[in-house]
């Protein structure tokens, strides 16, 4: 299905290698060369921590590994990015982004919009990063008008090469700019598949991860993205349903170790 919901969000192998060294009267040896992994792999990652908001109890309590993207500067930021890499989960920074539509008030503190210079935007998302501890990298909240414009995004992914990060495109925007201009900065053009809970309800979410084990068995991997909030407990209930039908035939991996297996991205992160 893609990132089907996105717009409603932005308002809301081996191969054995038999080699024999001529020359060699050793028997055969057999090489294993990894090319990829035999399972497909799952990357679930979880908006909106840093708030206290409901369900972040049971999203930590998810049977698998989860990507924890936190808000800055709101009451429990450092709290929740602390309490995930203790958990050894990775954590992003949930950047608040201006949409094309929707209430400012959604936003949240830090936001970054597009009548910034380019200085102010670069402030905005350095600030960010050195408010929620851990991160490994930026995800989008809301965001359609800004990830649809190129000028703010140069200086939001020249950020992220700076430090050692990647970002990751929520896909709100279906014309984003964010993986093709990734993509020209060397960065791995991470984005989401598809939204868990665009309809609030577990048997929606459900419902959303047999669609999420469908695409990651086509196509090797899934990046999906639900929330915590009004709807979390649900949110969380539906994934692990989700989970129980889908242990036996993928891996549920954090974000950056789908980035280093599948873009091969190696990175030393500049922390502050």
């Amino acid at each position: 299905m893609g990132a089907a919901s996105g717009q409603r969000q932005d308002t809301a192998l081996h191969t054995a290698v038999l080699t024999e060294p001529a020359g060699d009267s050793k028997a055969a040896e057999v090489q294993e060369k990894p090319l990829r992994p035999a399972r497909s792999r799952v990357a679930i990652i979880v908006d909106d921590f840093g708030n206290g908001m409901r369900g972040t109890d049971e999203m930590f309590t998810l049977p698998v590994k989860i990507t924890a993207a936190v808000m800055p500067f709101l009451s429990t930021t450092e709290k929740d990015a602390r309490r995930a890499h203790e958990h050894g989960y990775d954590v992003l920074v949930h950047l608040p982004m201006e949409p094309r539509q929707g209430k400012p008030e959604w936003l949240g503190p830090g936001a970054v919009l597009t009548r910034m210079t380019d200085a102010e935007v670069r402030e905005r998302v350095e600030a960010a990063l050195d408010n929620v501890p851990y991160a490994v990298g930026i995800n989008n909240h809301m965001g359609s008008k800004v990830t649809g414009d190129e000028r703010v995004m140069g200086i939001v992914l020249a950020v992220c090469k700076e430090r050692g990060l990647f970002f990751v495109d929520s896909h709100t925007n279906y014309r984003s700019v964010a993986g093709r201009m990734a993509r020209e900065l060397g960065l791995p053009p991470v984005e989401n598949h598809i939204f868990l809970d665009d309809v609030h309800s577990a048997g929606h979410v459900m419902k959303q991860m047999r669609l999420v084990e469908q695409r990651a068995k086509s196509q090797r991997y899934c990046v999906t993205i639900g929330h915590v909030g009004i709807q979390g407990k649900e949110t969380a209930a539906g994934i692990r349903s989700g989970i129980a039908a889908m242990k036996d035939s993928v891996d549920f991996v954090g974000i950056s170790e789908l980035v280093k297996e599948e873009w091969k991205w190696n990175t030393q992160l500049t922390l502050p």
